[in-house]
């Protein structure tokens, strides 16, 4: 509940004073004081209203105590009724429920910052992720990325920003770093990068959540409605993801009636409406994959056909180095999987992913695919050493240890 709520209350409290620094440091202190109190003593009635209280206390405290912020003091005070100053019970003003997240995700998506500062922000204010999930999300060190987040910010106070959604042009022009923070969130939580869970059902809710928010004030948005189906036809697997003791199953080994039929349905018609309305964007050919992937009712039924051709579409309207990963699996399933290593040897090259364990342990599956056992162990063990997280880890090494039984474990370091 505390992440769910954590950037609704720092929506709430930028909007009214307008400093994310001293406000997200507030509302930390929130959420801390919650985490203790409320097993104690119970969740309050309503929780964003104290959350938003208790925040607004600590936030008036600070700037009182730091005579060098006199200035916002006196701005503070001047928009802070005196009331509200003298303790009125936390959980007491119905109007505290007013949920700004999708303003504060616009605001962290302020033209004055860069698009991967933008994405930082958001990550952090809006998704709640740590600083080292974000910089595993970018592929950078976890010291540059917090430089990253710190400037960020800087940047939105220094550009005089103001807590209000963007006017409709201004709207647009940050329409595509809002979707690309939304897409990150929701795979954090459904493929966690680091930590000993698979998953972070918190964080894929939460990207839905603020998704659906997003296509609501624009449903005519054929991306939006895109990137929307595109979360709910993969979240609908991820009962099936994990087994018993949370160790990561395959797509191909997942018990598919486990699935969650209703956000399957849900997610196919709206791509089906989608698709035909015009120019067709990335994430609406990747929701259209993630539906043929979740029509068929084995995985020896997929149409692998039609997904090699969404992929070829997919790769002309964003080429990327995942984009071409993926396609080597799809091409490996038509084709066969030495010409699925021979689109995969051309990503060899590629700084961005070529020594990322997701490579790799393509790699490994397609040389067991032919049958080339060693070499797969190998390079399962090269994609264990590489991830960051430990289901994955765990999951890899026993696909290793199952080909070659006579070693164990990730090899040693280069």
């Amino acid at each position: 509940m505390l992440r769910e709520l954590a950037p609704q209350v720092l929506a709430a409290l930028v909007r009214r004073y307008g400093d994310f620094d001293t406000c997200e440091d507030a509302v930390q202190e929130a959420l801390l004081a919650a985490a203790v109190q409320w097993p104690a003593t119970g969740v309050p009635a309503t929780p964003r209203g104290w959350l938003i209280t208790v925040a607004t206390r600590r936030l008036v405290d600070t700037v009182r105590s730091e005579h060098a912020r006199r200035r916002r003091e006196d701005r503070i005070a001047l928009a802070t009724p005196q009331a509200e100053l003298l303790g009125r019970p936390a959980d007491s003003s119905p109007a505290a429920d007013r949920d700004d997240s999708l303003t504060l995700l616009f605001l962290c998506c302020h033209p004055a910052l860069t698009e991967p500062s933008r994405i930082a922000l958001t990550l952090r204010a809006v998704g709640g992720l740590g600083t080292a999930q974000i910089a595993a999300a970018f592929l950078v060190p976890e010291a540059t990325m917090a430089q990253r987040i710190t400037r960020a910010k800087q940047a939105v106070r220094s550009a005089g920003a103001t807590f209000r959604m963007p006017a409709a042009a201004d709207r647009a022009e940050r329409l595509g770093a809002v979707q690309h923070v939304l897409y990150l969130i929701f795979n954090e939580g459904y493929s966690s990068t680091v930590g000993g869970s698979l998953t972070a059902p918190e964080l894929s809710t939460e990207a839905i959540r603020l998704t659906r928010l997003l296509h609501r004030s624009l449903p005519e948005h054929a991306e939006t409605a895109g990137l929307l189906a595109l979360m709910l036809l993969t979240d609908a697997r991820r009962p099936a993801r994990t087994g018993p003791h949370g160790e990561l199953v395959p797509l191909a080994e997942q018990d598919r009636d486990r699935w969650d039929r209703r956000l399957l349905d849900e997610g196919t018609a709206l791509i089906s409406r989608t698709l035909p309305l015009g120019r067709v964007g990335p994430y609406q050919l990747q929701a259209a994959i993630a539906a043929v992937h979740d029509e068929a009712a084995r995985v020896e039924t997929t149409d692998w056909l039609q997904i090699l051709a969404l992929y070829g579409l997919l790769e002309q309207v964003a080429p990327n180095p995942m984009v071409t990963l993926n396609r080597a699996v799809a091409t490996a399933m038509v084709q066969g999987p030495a010409a699925g290593l021979d689109l995969l040897a051309t990503l060899g090259s590629d700084r961005r992913l070529a020594d990322h364990h997701r490579l790799l342990a393509t790699r490994a599956h397609l040389l067991e695919l032919l049958g080339q056992d060693a070499a797969a162990a190998d390079a399962y063990r090269q994609a264990a050493r590489r991830t960051t997280s430990a289901p994955e880890r765990r999951h890899l090494t026993a696909r290793a240890a199952r080909l070659d039984p006579d070693r164990t474990g990730p090899p040693a370091p280069d």
